[in-house]
């Protein structure tokens, strides 16, 4: 048990000693100076021995100090003088001892086993972490360098609607969560939601660019999936018209999107003029890694390494890599969203698609959405079709996406009929639909469509458009 010295006096002492009892654990023993009854507690715990008189005094002070051998003093006062009067009277006394001290007025001590703790930085950095868009650091924990802090998810963020397994954390770790101001188990599944208060970890400089990004309301995507965005190329299903398109819509999104690089991941090579066709179209790039497998590893396997190696936010694949779903399905694992290449030309999408179908997960992607539509330059549809009268909680999501809306500052457009919805979606041109990732999408299908009633299965076996598949918790 560790024997440790107050000296308290002045009008954080009462505060301070009713804090200092409410933390007892029984593994300290305290001697307690003291000069006003008033900062004595109700209750006197047993490992608490108070003494009354001036710490001033040398002579008192000292019959304390060789009474008990003491680890540490804290040290908490009304002045100055008084203050620097006990430091000093201490170190006469004992050379070794750890003093932490409060200080209002600019204390300043040539010893390395004194701890300042400048009580008016303390009082001006809580009311600072008061105001909005302020980053609230824990001030004593740690390094006591900014390694662990608060933050609030803002309505409209690129982390709202996101579960936590899909959110890539580097350098820093999501470790604690409030809600409604009960804290929450953390686990992946963990959908966040807006006003959620999140507690991080990490480096210092680290967590204020997870700051910053958590504060915007768009123009983050692929975050915070990631950082890069990748485009798989299987030369073996692949023909020269095909491998072309993709290149110029992986190219046109790398310079549309906020990513640092487009990394570009050629297998299994076919023909020396294929191989020198891609080559020059990236030649002038140096936003743009070309990475090529000769050993055919196989797309699970080079996918999940090139993951990890390039922080990758965003994956792009043609549809001739989905007609073998059992193989492609791995991408659910990486939790990132899924670019499905389309018929059209991406440079000549006019607007992002939704149609509506399950709640849970139409909330979960629609920040993407806005995000998606104000980095393009073009507006959002939303499609709510009900041929067979399933209403409910439609009118709520509608709203939720008018709100969203409002904050992203986008143009939406809302069309509410009974129609069939995929008959609806095969009249639409340029566009770039945007569904929900689902495990269900890589099972394999009766050859038969109309046993199908869920739109989002049946547009993910379209090939006319442009799709953004984005992982979602279907918990």
């Amino acid at each position: 048990m560790k024997k440790i010295l107050i000296i308290l006096d002045g009008i954080v002492a009462k505060k301070l000693m009713q804090r200092i009892i409410e933390a007892n654990t029984g593994d300290n023993s305290y001697d307690v100076i003291y000069m006003s009854d008033v900062i004595l507690p109700v209750q006197k715990p047993s490992n608490f021995t108070f003494y009354k008189f001036d710490p001033t005094s040398k002579s008192k002070l000292s019959m304390v100090l060789d009474k008990n051998i003491h680890t540490e003093v804290l040290i908490a006062l009304n002045s100055k003088d008084e203050t620097l009067n006990v430091i000093k009277n201490i170190r006469e006394h004992t050379k070794n001892l750890q003093m932490t001290v409060l200080d209002y007025w600019g204390i300043k001590v040539n010893d390395s086993l004194v701890n300042i703790y400048r009580g008016i930085e303390v009082l001006a950095n809580g009311m600072v972490e008061k105001l909005p868009n302020v980053p609230v650091l824990a001030q004593n924990i740690g390094l006591k360098q900014g390694e662990i802090m608060e933050i609030r998810i803002p309505f409209g963020s690129s982390y709202a609607y996101r579960y936590i397994g899909s959110i890539e954390q580097k350098e820093w770790r999501i470790f604690g969560l409030y809600r409604n101001q009960k804290m929450i188990n953390i686990k992946p599944s963990l959908v966040l939601k807006p006003n959620d208060v999140i507690l991080v970890i990490g480096k210092p400089d680290v967590l204020m660019q997870v700051y910053n990004v958590i504060g915007k309301t768009q123009g983050q995507f692929p975050m915070p999936f990631g950082s890069n965005i990748y485009l798989y190329l299987d030369l073996y299903l692949e023909d020269e018209n095909s491998v072309k398109k993709a290149i110029d819509e992986a190219k046109y999104l790398n310079q549309k999107l906020k990513n640092n690089l487009l990394i570009v991941r050629v297998t299994r090579p076919t023909t020396v003029e294929i191989m020198d066709l891609i080559k020059n179209e990236l030649r002038h790039f140096p936003t743009i890694i070309l990475q090529i497998d000769y050993a055919n590893k196989g797309f699970s396997k080079i996918v999940k390494e090139d993951y990890r190696k390039y922080n990758i936010g965003m994956i792009m694949l043609t549809h001739e890599m989905f007609k073998d779903k059992e193989r492609t399905k791995s991408v659910m694992e990486l939790k990132i969203p899924v670019f499905k290449f389309g018929k059209e030309k991406l440079k000549s999408v006019k607007r992002t698609v939704i149609i509506l179908n399950d709640t849970n997960s139409y909330e979960q992607i629609s920040p993407i959405v806005f995000d998606i539509s104000s980095q393009l330059k073009i507006k959002t549809k939303i499609f709510d079709l009900d041929p067979i009268g399933e209403k409910e909680g439609k009118s709520n999501l509608l709203d939720h996406f008018e709100n969203l809306a409002k904050i992203f500052n986008e143009k939406l457009e809302i069309v509410t009929s009974g129609e069939n919805p995929i008959r609806e979606l095969k009249k639409q041109r340029n566009m770039l639909q945007i569904l929900p990732l689902k495990q269900d999408m890589f099972k394999k299908r009766f050859s038969f469509k109309f046993f199908y009633t869920n739109s989002d299965f049946i547009a993910f076996d379209m090939n006319k458009f442009n799709q953004l598949l984005i992982p979602i918790s279907e918990e």
